[in-house]
């Protein structure tokens, strides 16, 4: 598996399949993950903020307005040196982890996460899976952690790009308010690159995993730990 680590909007990519270099494309420089906050390397855009004019039209950056979606329920502030650790090995297989939500940015189909059992996992037996292949583009599965809200962490995961025709993607989420609000890292196979965020959101709000579009992607060993 591919590894993920993110330390104080510092994202390190250890490996994905294996990837050769970050050959972003001007394409890709001018992509948003979406409007609301998992900009990659522009300036997120904010509910109710009027956008670019190269940004209007739904595609990959998405709706000029994006959906109303509700706010997260509160999570306890983590102190420093408080750690989360999920290994989903004591979830039931074929059912959404424990202490866990799904929901979605953008549209298409609903994500569908479930537990299951994978003899390549680090820690085995099981990983939680995004198996749904909606091959809408601007479509952004998310995998919420529902105990704790972090503001400074470091932030890991160890993920498997499975398939995908659209995307190959996997990504971790922090400083989440909403599913249209957030802060991303994330790794994709076929575009072999990796990209990180910039410093809009500094209030604290939980963690996830992301991925895009059809990718079936298998995450383990999700930590995170207070600064």
């Amino acid at each position: 598996m591919a590894a993920l680590k993110l330390a104080l909007l510092t994202a390190v990519l250890l490996g994905l399949v294996v990837l050769m270099g970050c050959n972003d494309s001007d394409e890709d420089e001018k992509r948003a993950s979406h409007s609301n906050g998992t900009a990659q390397t522009a300036t997120p855009q904010k509910p109710g903020e009027k956008p670019d004019s190269d940004e209007g039209e739904e595609g990959e950056e998405g709706p000029a307005i994006p959906a109303a979606v509700a706010a997260e329920k509160p999570a306890p502030l983590q102190a420093h040196g408080q750690q989360l650790v999920y290994n989903f090995d004591s979830d039931s297989n074929g059912q959404l982890p424990g202490k866990f939500h799904a929901a979605r940015t953008g549209s298409g189909s609903e994500s569908k996460w479930v537990v299951l059992s994978d003899p390549t996992a680090p820690s085995k037996p099981n990983v939680v899976a995004q198996t749904s292949t909606d091959q809408t583009d601007y479509r952004f599965p998310l995998l919420i952690a529902d105990e704790w809200s972090f503001q400074d962490l470091d932030l890991s995961v160890k993920f498997k790009a499975v398939s995908g025709s659209i995307d190959r993607a996997g990504g971790l989420v922090f400083r989440l308010k909403d599913p249209n609000n957030y802060y991303i890292v994330r790794a994709n196979a076929l575009e072999n690159n990796y990209q990180a965020t910039d410093d809009t959101f500094k209030d604290a709000g939980k963690v996830g995993l992301w991925t895009k579009a059809d990718s079936v992607t298998y995450f383990d060993d999700l930590k995170a730990t207070a600064r």
